[in-house]
């Protein structure tokens, strides 16, 4: 098998700017691994002509494989092709079926196309066009001077549905492998990264077909297995006894595998168990029912919650007592529990769960930053736990919901 080196070069001022992140270099670095292609070099480069054409040149002096997003737009800052027709003087024409495309989408929308628009449909002599099912502008495969280029539109679905359609099935015939690669994903709740790690260290140290790849998530931890073989058969007997293998050790933590999320497996359970929960939620603010109600289906589940930033809305709306706030605060067990126990009553609900805490950056009746209570309330019992957490307001207060969540799809499951 042929070895590739690869290079990720994004085009595009906002993500210097830190207006957005760049996800689209993580993504193809781990679609690209999974081949057995190393990517040596991740680069952002703003919408400057000159620059751009120097960071291609850097490129094509160290790299096999050259993957371009961005700037393939009608703007006039929308730069890639011309850096690269710049640096390579390679002539332009246009593609007539992305021009057709993208006329009937302007006739459709019955709204009339700006000429700069037929700049998307341009593309270089000779490339292998890909086209863009989804957006307009379409992707480009180029060869020159022994190394491969491939142009994708920023937009990170655009790019996806590209590099899974055409561009990762063009890589593996390049590196002329007849071997079957696939990956599969476990996702692990209510441990750490670097714990997770510690208890499947030796596995991944010996680690040669399956690789084991630890990754940390903002929703939890996740264990890339990425097996090799010349069947389906043989990928996915390998795939599953590894996985077999780590479940052994911390299969209480696992809650599912490839896209599987959390809330997901909790809305399954409680379909599953005839359950509903509500939400009362203080430092929360709605973000742990936003969390359920983003699955298809979750209304079958969950009539909904309550905001109860204000004490005073804990106390009216909700109906926490309010001797209980004064007695004890708005950040306590005590409070936490009312509020769990009067939100399953008010929407009559099986499950009442409660979010009350402090997530900065002043501490709050003498508790400090990081200080949460979660509450659980059902038929047969009621419990509250408390937390400290680190972190600024926002890690704080996410990392509270997906507590909420681990507690919930434990009791559950």
């Amino acid at each position: 098998m042929k070895q590739l080196n690869a290079e990720i070069i994004a085009v595009g001022t906002e993500l210097l700017l830190g207006q957005i992140a760049n996800t689209n270099a993580q993504w193809i670095s781990q679609q690209l691994a999974a081949y057995g292609v190393n990517v040596y070099y991740h680069g952002v480069v703003g919408d400057n002509l000159k620059r751009v054409e120097d960071t291609f040149a850097q490129a094509a002096s160290r790299s096999d494989i050259i993957i371009v997003t961005g700037g393939l737009g009608p703007t006039d800052d929308d730069l890639t092709r011309e850096a690269f027709q710049s640096l390579t003087n390679l002539p332009m024409n246009e593609h007539q079926q992305s021009m057709e495309k993208i006329e009937q989408y302007f006739h459709k929308q019955k709204v009339e196309m700006t000429a700069n628009n037929r700049k998307q449909a341009r593309v270089f002599t000779g490339a292998v066009v890909i086209n863009n099912k989804i957006g307009m502008a379409p992707g480009m495969i180029v060869s020159r001077k022994e190394k491969k280029w491939i142009f994708l539109p920023g937009v990170p679905k655009e790019m996806k549905q590209m590099m899974l359609d055409d561009i990762l099935p063009y890589v593996r015939n390049m590196m002329g492998s007849d071997e079957i690669i696939q990956s599969m994903v476990l996702r692990f709740i209510g441990i750490g990264e670097s714990k997770l790690e510690h208890e499947v260290s030796d596995l991944i140290q010996s680690q040669n077909n399956p690789t084991i790849a630890p990754l940390a998530q903002q929703q939890g931890v996740v264990l890339r297995l990425t097996a090799k073989a010349d069947s389906i058969e043989k990928v996915n007997l390998l795939l599953d006894q590894t996985k077999a293998t780590i479940l052994q050790r911390v299969g209480k933590h696992y809650y599912g595998m490839n896209e599987e999320t959390i809330e997901s497996k909790i809305v399954s359970l409680l379909k599953e168990k005839g359950y509903s929960i509500a939400a009362a939620e203080s430092l929360t603010g709605g973000m742990f029912i936003e969390r359920l109600i983003s699955i298809e289906g979750a209304s079958s589940v969950t009539p909904g919650g309550i905001v109860c930033y204000d004490a005073n809305v804990k106390a009216n709306v909700l109906g926490v007592q309010k001797e209980t706030i004064g007695e004890h605060g708005t950040v306590s067990k005590e409070c936490a529990l009312e509020m769990a126990t009067n939100i399953r009553h008010l929407l009559q609900t099986t499950i009442g769960i409660s979010f009350t805490g402090v997530a900065g950056p002043k501490e709050i009746e003498e508790q400090p930053v990081g200080t949460v209570y979660i509450a659980v309330c059902n038929n047969s019992e009621s419990k509250v736990e408390k937390y400290v957490f680190n972190g600024n307001r926002e890690i704080i207060r996410r990392k509270a919901v997906l507590k909420g969540l681990e507690i919930l799809y434990n009791q559950l499951k």
